[in-house]
């Protein structure tokens, strides 16, 4: 008895990790927009011009996915938007140290 019930456990559990992933990107996309406000505050647009700007690009793709419905694209370009937009904060922090 314990062993089916562990099974149904495991199952739903599955099921709900699935449907997670097949949702909407909703976090990734707010990580990737506050980590292009981030670099934005930190004069990447100055230092790091180019980042900044796929960054934006990338978000700008995942946003139209997003509306498409194509939920993985939208979350891969999200992430894509995040990595670019941090690595524009980097070089913004290093280029206004002393």
């Amino acid at each position: 008895m314990f062993a089916r019930l562990r099974q149904l456990v495991l199952l739903l559990a599955a099921v709900t990790a699935l449907a997670a992933c097949a949702g909407p990107p909703v976090q990734e996309m707010s990580d990737a927009r506050q980590a292009i406000n981030a670099a934005e505050e930190a004069g990447a647009g100055e230092h790091a011009p180019g980042l900044l700007q796929q960054a934006r690009i990338s978000l700008n793709a995942a946003e139209k996915k997003l509306e498409k419905r194509a939920y993985n694209g939208a979350r891969r370009d999200a992430r894509e938007a995040r990595r670019r937009a941090t690595e524009a904060l980097r070089v913004a922090g290093q280029s206004g140290s002393p």
